[in-house]
């Protein structure tokens, strides 16, 4: 997921910093020069969310997942004898200050990977400010394209346990009309958000029905009473909402109560119990969107110790966003175990060659854009309460 400021101070880095991977050699003793090294008792690894603000919902259960991983690792005897350690910073849903902690992070507390953000646009203001100081980022929930590929080129520093836009348009089209049975669709979305924009690319490059209508809002908007009305007078199948649950909870809201009883479809920026309590869960019925993970299609047997643990220090149910964030912990472990070093390059080689992971999202092989090759899930809402899952496989 992602959301667009304007970021002149993450523009000014952008022009100073590497863009290109590892330039470090290697020094005599065989170990990689450049970034940041592992020193002392712990592992440190930073997290850089949005824990107050507008999205403050994605970065607050990206830390719990964070959390428990980190106890289980911990408790477990950590990693190559050592204990994680963890430097999380508050970057207030804002893409300057995400650049601001990733540069704090990384050249004053001397981390060697970063969790986070979990906004893309916020993940593209922090990418600068890593790739300078080649430090591995992993963002659970940033699905923008560009992340990990800009200007045709593969982002070195930058990996995601979440899919990519691209794959959610094309799943959501394919859905609408395989499942649904949707020829006729009409597209609401925020034509301020690099999320919105670049699902609604993929969908309508995907979708070989008829887009009938393609009206838009803008972050902050309210009353969608005047576009719904003429989406109502429409001949259509299905609506389809590219946006974050804040916005996406009011027109629904809105929509049911003015009648328009289509199937409603989204991407995993409707994956927040707020947009249920917004929209009122008698009016979330025919609703399905994009789903990292689902305890009704479990992706294997590391789920169910997942949802338990998480269940006993929480007293809730796990998220998406809570397993994607835990995923991305152990992913880093994992590539801490498979190169033999916490060092940061080392950690963003074993990253890139990351192959076979089992994680509770899905099993991860990272491919050549640092995307990981896993299934969706598709999940349908009635009443507000999840009642399908169909898993979808690339």
């Amino acid at each position: 997921m992602k959301k667009k400021f304007a970021f002149l101070f993450a523009s000014l880095f952008l022009l100073t910093a590497c863009s290109a991977g590892p330039t470090g050699g290697s020094s005599s003793d065989g170990s990689a020069d450049g970034g940041n090294k592992q020193e002392g008792d712990t592992i440190k690894i930073g997290v850089n969310l949005e824990l107050s603000g507008a999205v403050a919902a994605y970065g607050s259960a990206e830390k719990d997942g964070i959390d428990l991983a980190v106890e289980e690792i911990n408790a477990a005897g950590g990693v190559l004898g050592k204990e994680i350690e963890i430097i999380s910073k508050d970057n207030k849903s804002d893409n300057n200050e995400a650049a601001t902690v990733a540069a704090n992070l990384t050249t004053n507390d001397k981390v060697v990977a970063m969790i986070g953000p979990a906004t893309s646009g916020a993940t593209k203001a922090a990418l600068p400010n890593v790739t300078k100081a080649q430090v591995p980022l992993v963002t659970p929930s940033g699905t923008d394209d560009a992340i990990t590929v800009s200007s045709d080129k593969v982002q070195d520093f930058a990996f995601r346990s979440c899919f990519q836009d691209s794959f959610q348009g094309t799943i959501l089209a394919k859905y609408a009309e395989d499942n649904l049975d949707a020829s006729k669709a009409i597209i609401l979305g925020d034509n301020s958000s690099d999320y919105a924009i670049g699902l609604t690319e993929a969908f309508k490059s995907s979708y070989t029905g008829d887009i009938v209508m393609e009206e838009n809002f803008t972050e902050g908007d309210k009353d969608f009473q005047a576009v719904l009305t003429k989406i109502k007078n429409a001949d259509f199948d299905v609506l389809f909402i590219p946006g974050y649950y804040t916005e996406a909870g009011l027109i629904i809201k809105q929509a049911r109560e003015l009648g328009i009883d289509q199937p409603i479809i989204g991407a995993d920026g409707f994956g927040d119990e707020k947009m249920v309590q917004t929209a009122g869960a008698e009016n979330v019925s025919d609703v399905y969107y994009t789903g990292h993970f689902s305890t009704n299609a479990p992706a294997n047997d590391k789920v169910e110790p997942f949802v338990a643990a998480f269940k006993e220090k929480f007293g809730k149910e796990p998220s998406a966003f809570n397993a994607l964030a835990y995923d991305a912990v152990y992913m880093i472990k994992q590539a801490i175990e498979d190169q033999d070093s916490a060092d940061s390059l080392d950690i963003a080689t074993g990253l890139s060659e990351l192959k076979d992971f089992q994680g509770v999202t899905g099993d991860i092989t990272m491919d050549a854009n640092h995307n990981p090759e896993k299934s969706a899930v598709v999940l349908g809402l009635t009443e507000g309460k999840e009642t399908s899952a169909d898993t979808v496989n690339p």
